[in-house]
């Protein structure tokens, strides 16, 4: 088998199409094309065709996995999620974790930071509730921890107020009130220190 011709990708910029035995087989993108060296004519065997067409998909999950983050920023569960969906090969998706760490494209622990951040200014989370929201994210629990107990942002105490502020009108029983709040994650003792709180304001 010979590579017969290598054509630039009509839809996509930055890819190349190759053709082998003058029918298209695979795409690459400039870099890999540059890394393996391939140029029109090369002789290449069943063996190197597939290995090649394994680069190719996955230059193609790459991309895919950076223009996913370019959207907003995510966590390495979500990228394996997305994986499966697609039906990502494992070495893939491997590799694609691999270069994302490696260019920084892929943080945990400033996923956490930013999803705290985002939770604290438009939804009146409890910590416990921040904390399952990110364990299923697939943040491990010490960073969690950290970023919580660092977050300036994040205030429970407050979180409880605004929800009661929020909510009490629409519970004429105390106790259905409290049983709301104590299913939003927030601890018995806050949520009464809470409501007298309010009470005598």
């Amino acid at each position: 088998m010979k590579i017969s011709k290598i054509a630039p990708a009509v839809k996509t910029a930055g890819r190349y199409n190759v053709f082998v035995d003058d029918k298209y087989s695979f795409s690459l993108d400039e870099t890999q094309l540059v890394k393996i060296g391939l140029k029109k004519g090369d002789e290449i065997s069943e063996d190197k065709l597939d290995e090649l067409k394994g680069e190719s998909d996955f230059g193609k999950n790459y991309v895919a996995a950076v223009d996913l983050i370019s959207r907003r920023i995510r966590s390495e569960k979500e990228i394996h999620d997305y994986a499966w969906r697609k039906q990502w090969s494992k070495k893939n998706l491997e590799k694609v974790i691999e270069r994302l760490y490696e260019r920084s494209y892929l943080n945990d622990e400033k996923f956490a930071e930013s999803f705290v951040r985002s939770r604290a200014s438009l939804r009146n989370f409890s910590t416990r509730k921040m904390k399952m929201e990110l364990m299923k994210k697939g943040i491990k629990s010490e960073i969690i921890e950290k970023v919580l107990n660092e977050s300036e942002e994040f205030d429970e105490d407050q979180a409880l107020k605004n929800l009661i502020a929020k909510k009490r009108k629409n519970y004429e029983n105390e106790q259905k009130l409290i049983a709301y709040l104590a299913r939003q994650g927030f601890s018995y003792d806050k949520i009464k220190a809470a409501l007298n709180e309010d009470d005598n304001a």
